[in-house]
């Protein structure tokens, strides 16, 4: 397992890292013999071990109950459902996943070559942002963000992945600031968030041009929010709408997104960055179900390179709405500590790139 921990500084500071190695062979199976590369973010809701180091929320401590058994049985149950999507997935990130060991115990229980893996979050920090690739992570980032003497609950993890010889993307994953507190009153954290992201994006058109993007992971926003709260204010993601247009200032504290493939400015300036989201094109519901309402909050944000006909192109998407992943009515089934049952309150979201 080619692997790293990371572990980055309170500041708005960037650390890098190489992973080293030979690079494994092509994966095997439908997505290596259709040449899609398949992608799945899912936020598997406080996954912890079975060991106590000061950081754990108080329901997954030993004092609690929770034990290595009850962790290796949550192991268990999420790889096991992660096998019966077809085409696997390749590429699979995590959200609320406590230490580099969680996410290198999930892929060793995959068993589907993930060999390279990656961990970050804040320090004494319970959970963090993993992602496991069959693909190489070929460099790593860890980006820590604050704003105003706070800084964002993880930070966004940075991943270039090697398709082969000639294709390499980028993977921004994602756990941004959830609402608890209020919606507008936690808006200017994941605003922060989206700075510096959208700061990375502008580096990467600028000096790579060519090179995709895709931002991935649980926002905590819709893509939708600009219209749930009235069409009256900027947040962190707005449609390319001329309500949101009007009212939006300089393009820097948000990512404009679109359903349109390309997706290129309509009512925004010709030099706005602009993504690509299935959930304005092709997804309906949701991946997480709040107080009777679905909500999209789980997002893969693709940028124009993987529409310009050449070498990879978005393909399609699709939510995992179907047993074990939730019950017969769609519905996520979230984890029973008491029983052992259920998996996770959102659903796992995926894309599909084809050469």
């Amino acid at each position: 397992m080619k692997n790293l921990y990371f572990l980055p500084c309170l500041m708005a500071l960037t650390a890098v890292f190489s992973l080293s190695g030979c690079s494994p062979a092509e994966p095997d199976g439908a997505s290596a013999e259709n040449r899609v590369i398949s992608l799945m973010t899912w936020n598997i809701h406080n996954l912890f071990d079975g060991k106590d180091d000061g950081y754990e929320y108080a329901e997954f401590r030993q004092s609690s109950g929770w034990s290595a058994e009850k962790y290796k049985g949550r192991i268990n149950n999420i790889t096991a459902a992660i096998k019966q999507i077809e085409p696997r997935p390749d590429i699979i990130v995590f959200q609320e996943a406590e230490s580099l060991q969680v996410v290198n115990d999930l892929a060793h229980s995959l068993a589907e070559n993930h060999v390279w893996s990656y961990f970050a979050n804040n320090p004494e920090s319970g959970i963090g942002v993993g992602i496991i690739s069959r693909y190489e992570i070929i460099e790593g980032k860890s980006h820590s963000i604050s704003i105003n003497g706070e800084t964002t609950p993880r930070p966004v993890l940075e991943a270039r992945i090697q398709a082969d010889s000639s294709n390499a993307f980028v993977v921004f994953a994602c756990h941004w600031k959830s609402k608890i507190g209020g919606d507008e009153a936690t808006e200017n954290v994941r605003m922060a968030s989206a700075r510096v992201i959208l700061r990375l994006i502008r580096d990467l058109h600028e000096n790579e041009p060519d090179t995709g993007i895709i931002v991935a992971g649980d926002l905590n926003e819709n893509h939708n929010e600009f219209f749930k709260r009235g069409a009256s204010s900027v947040c962190a993601l707005l449609p390319d709408d001329p309500k949101s247009a009007l009212i939006a200032k300089e393009q820097k504290d948000y990512l404009v997104i679109s359903g349109n493939m390309p997706p290129l400015p309509v009512y925004f300036p010709p030099e706005t960055v602009v993504l690509f989201s299935p959930w304005m094109n092709e997804l309906e519901f949701g991946s997480y179900y709040y107080k009777g309402n679905w909500e999209t909050i789980d997002h893969f944000l693709i940028s124009h390179q993987f529409f310009d006909g050449a070498d990879l192109e978005y393909k399609s998407a699709y939510v995992a709405d179907f047993e074990p992943f939730a019950n017969r009515n769609g519905i996520p089934v979230s984890y029973n500590q008491r029983t052992g049952n259920g998996l996770s309150d959102h659903l796992p979201l995926l894309i599909y790139l084809k050469y």
